[in-house]
């Protein structure tokens, strides 16, 4: 007869055990099962942080809430009012990674929205000022609009997003 060749894990399980194929996808599936796990564990941490940083700036929201998915944030929970609802849409989009905020949040105390200006280069809060209030000198109330997250009015960058509220 002679010497014959077969794939040694093709064919019929006569000894029982698991063919290099199957071990290869329990290992492969074991691999993704730690990585997605992994990923998981992280947005956790990222969740927790947002949450811990809006809680340590003293903004209080009621049944907070944040969840990421993607580079997009989503809240929820209940605001005293406006102010520091837009805060806290604020703090978690002016957040590195993050590039859309779904803002689920109520408010109880209604008041008019404030608009939001993104910082472009060579801005400075006079310079916003002057062009939403057409007095430069009025930087002071867009510094204090934006407290706690600035603490100082010079330190301000690109792409940054600032609440600008209307003068009283």
């Amino acid at each position: 007869m002679g010497l014959f060749s077969f794939i040694k894990d093709a064919g019929a399980k006569l000894f029982g055990g698991k063919t290099s194929a199957e071990k290869a996808a329990e290992e492969a599936e074991e691999k993704a099962t730690e990585h997605l796990e992994a990923i998981a564990a992280k947005k956790a941490k990222d969740e927790a942080s947002i949450k811990e940083t809006i809680n340590d700036l003293d903004l209080h929201v009621e049944n907070l809430h944040v969840s990421l998915e993607g580079d997009t944030a989503i809240i929820s929970g209940k605001a005293h009012d406006q102010a520091t609802k837009e805060k806290v849409v604020l703090l978690v989009g002016n957040t590195h990674g993050i590039a859309m905020v779904d803002d689920r949040m109520e408010v109880e105390h209604k008041e008019p929205e404030a608009q939001f200006h993104t910082v472009a280069k060579g801005d400075t809060l006079g310079k916003i000022a002057k062009k939403y209030y057409g007095n430069a000198m009025k930087y002071p109330t867009i510094f204090e609009a934006n407290k706690p997250m600035l603490k100082d009015p010079n330190l301000i960058y690109p792409g940054q997003v600032l609440r600008i509220p209307a003068l009283k």
